[in-house]
């Protein structure tokens, strides 16, 4: 029980398995004759997913700590830069749209600027008030410059990538720079100790594969956690209803065809289309619920999408890959020495990207409270399981809120959506509060996945209604003069990066020439 943990074994690769990998191996140094040892054991023959194109700008802090080159990573990988959302006909049929930048309001250390907006409200949006991206992403443009330094930015971004060379990316990585051992070969059975903890890994042409540690990241098969542990999963389709997508690859129809600076969200009948623009192509799918939509509906719903900016003809020779799933999440995630990352703790349908950067904070969390022992590991576990399922829990509200606010009620879809019962008990409570008093600090821990700003660019994106302050405070005249000064400086910053930030596109057939300066 004592004994130092000196082997980890990580099963299943695609991008939850590398990141993992690539985070844990950027931490530690691994040597198996006198450190730690991190193995990697994918099947041969299970193709990954490869749908989760978008992400946070965590990523960002996550590929530089691994050593990664900005510049190779966005050659190689199709990648585009993301600064935030775009929601379309979500709060009625029509034509209406808010976004959820990346970045925080100006001045969000020292001021509440939603309620200094409430009194503006009917002349600018909240989004367009505090951030520039509204603008920046409206005119498809970068989120820097070509010089500007690799993983910094003029404005804040994640990225849009090609899940699959990404994958491939990362692989790369870890076994060439950080000493990743990798294994392909079937496992075909766990081995347990006397005292219920794995022991081994009986592989098809490898034989038995010792380890201290084992981190499942078998997608939704949960090969550890589920089919040898027996951890249940808690079903949430009474908060969140969608349950399956039809998606598809989009070529451009020009060579120098724009490309968007964010997701774009546009709500259906049934459910909602994503559209993320790579470097390369447009990645598109359709979100629902198989309880309100058949697939012919998705289908058609999702090729008369596509025929808004490309030929009919061209349109309906397009295929569609189905994709299944149950949302929800492990009633534990970490189980005697065995942790869950990625498909095999849960999934909630893709609508702000939130899987790739629950892969980025489980690793992360790993690497940081490495168990030194077994002794302590049962310590750990009871952290991770703690954190990890108030994770969850935010991540289901937070979503849930898009649908709550929206007044679409065009369908059984969308009506239902906006019943009581379907709401997390805390949303409910929150959204009583959020009447009288804008989200902010004291809403929000700081360790939440989400913070107040982005319930904030939700909330009165979607026409949300919070009544003025009551009672004045005797700072007002004071902190009025500020939020007018901070309103006035996202103008000027506003004006000045529309003159002098690059087009998406223009940016990556540089860096992709030149390259970023490295750092």
């Amino acid at each position: 029980m004592t004994k130092p943990l000196q082997k980890i074994i990580i099963v299943g690769g695609g991008s939850a398995g590398w990141l993992t990998a690539g985070i844990i191996a950027a931490q530690y140094v691994l040597n198996k004759q006198t450190g730690l040892e991190l193995i990697l054991i994918e099947s041969p023959d299970v193709p990954t997913i490869g749908v989760g194109e978008g992400t946070w700008p965590s990523m960002r802090n996550t590929l530089k700590k691994m050593g990664v080159s900005e510049t190779d990573f966005i050659r190689e990988c199709d990648v585009s830069f993301k600064q935030g959302s775009k929601f379309t006909d979500w709060i009625y049929p029509g034509d209406q749209s808010y976004y959820h930048p990346f970045s925080l309001p100006e001045g969000f250390n020292e001021i509440n600027l939603a309620e200094y907006w409430l009194q503006y409200r009917d002349s600018i949006g909240f989004a367009e008030a505090v951030s520039a991206q509204r603008f920046l992403s409206d005119r498809n443009l970068a989120p820097k410059l070509i010089s500007t330094p690799e993983f910094s930015g003029v404005a804040n971004y994640g990225y849009h990538l090609n899940a699959g060379k990404f994958t491939e990316f990362l692989r790369a990585h870890c076994v060439n720079k950080l000493g990743v051992t990798h294994i392909l070969d079937h496992v075909t059975r766990v081995n347990s100790t006397d005292s219920g903890d794995i022991a081994s890994l009986t592989t098809q042409n490898h034989g038995d594969i010792f380890a201290d540690l084992f981190i499942d990241c078998s997608g939704f098969a949960s090969m550890l956690l589920e089919k040898h542990f027996g951890i249940a999963y808690i079903d949430k389709r009474d908060y969140l209803f969608n349950d399956s997508a039809l998606a598809m690859q989009v070529p451009y129809q020009e060579e120098d065809a724009p490309i968007a600076s964010c997701t774009i969200s546009t709500a259906q009948k049934n459910g909602w289309i994503w559209d993320i623009g790579l470097s390369t192509r447009r990645g598109v799918g359709h979100v629902y619920s198989s309880a309100y939509a058949t697939d012919d509906d998705v289908e058609m719903a999702l090729r008369s999408y596509l025929k808004q900016s490309i030929p009919a003809a061209e349109v309906d020779k397009f295929s569609f890959r189905k994709l299944s799933f149950r949302p929800g999440h492990r009633e534990k995630f970490w189980i005697k020495n065995c942790v869950a990352v990625g498909m095999s703790a849960g999934f909630i349908e893709p609508l702000e990207a939130t899987a790739l950067v629950l892969v980025e904070l489980s690793a992360q969390m790993i690497s940081e409270q490495l168990p030194a022992n077994r002794d302590v590991m049962d310590v750990v576990a009871k952290r991770f399981n703690k954190t990890f399922t108030a994770h969850w829990q935010r991540i289901i509200e937070f979503l849930k809120l898009h649908y709550v606010l929206s007044k679409r009620d065009d369908t059984d879809y969308w009506k239902d959506h906006h019943r009581m019962d379907t709401l997390p008990e805390e949303l409910k409570e929150q959204l009583g509060l959020w009447k009288h008093k804008t989200p902010w600090r004291q809403d929000i821990r700081s360790d939440e996945m989400f913070p107040w700003a982005s319930y904030q660019y939700i909330l009165y994106g979607m026409g949300f209604e919070t009544a003025s302050p009551v009672h004045q405070s005797r700072q007002n005249v004071k902190m009025m003069q500020l939020a007018n000064n901070f309103f006035n400086e996202n103008k000027r910053k506003t004006q000045s990066f529309i003159e002098k930030l690059p087009t998406n596109r223009d940016l990556l057939k540089k860096v992709s020439e030149f390259g970023f300066q490295k750092v």
